[in-house]
């Protein structure tokens, strides 16, 4: 029923927030309406690529080396909100909460046209986009949200450190 799948949805939602999808339509940022600069292309290209990463490790996080690598584009200070589920405050606890409640359920795929990438002065970049949920065994999407991914470059690495999941309802 559907007050059971929006509980199920609250639930895994709340323990974590993507899945993934190959970037589908990514655009250089306009900053619309705003005096941020438009992304460069090399830059869209370097987030679009993270997300493709981090999110396909995600999508096929129960096996091991796949959750590890998830785990790898993740600052160990790492802070998650989440609407429904609350705030998570390290890699390690968020990690814990991928592998017991999302891992082998559900899988998240990137809304086309949705994403969009700024770039932050001195420290990386921020990607925005729209995403769905779809479960794994039947492969019907009951979900969408919005989130948002704040990455940092250093040391020739990127690392998100911060990150958002917000907007959560149900697919009609």
């Amino acid at each position: 029923t559907m007050e059971i799948s929006m509980k199920c949805f609250a639930s895994l939602a709340g323990a974590a927030f993507f899945l993934v999808a190959p970037i589908a339509g990514a655009a250089p940022a306009t900053g619309s309406g705003s005096n941020q600069a438009p992304a460069d292309a090399a830059l869209v290209a370097t987030v679009s690529k993270l997300d493709t990463d981090f999110f396909d490790a995600f999508n096929h996080c129960t096996a091991p080396d796949q959750l590890q690598k998830h785990a790898s584009y993740l600052a160990p200070n790492l802070e998650f909100y989440h609407d429904k589920g609350g705030v998570t405050w390290s890699r390690r606890d968020y990690m814990a909460n991928v592998k017991n409640n999302v891992c082998g359920q559900f899988r998240r795929v990137l809304i086309p046209n949705s994403l969009q990438i700024f770039p932050v002065k001195d420290f990386g970049a921020i990607e925005q986009g729209s995403q769905k949920f779809c479960w794994l065994k039947s492969g019907e999407c009951f979900g969408e949200a919005r989130f948002l991914i704040l990455w940092h470059h250093l040391d020739n690495r990127w690392v998100a450190t911060r990150m958002f999941s917000y907007g959560h309802h149900a697919i009609e």
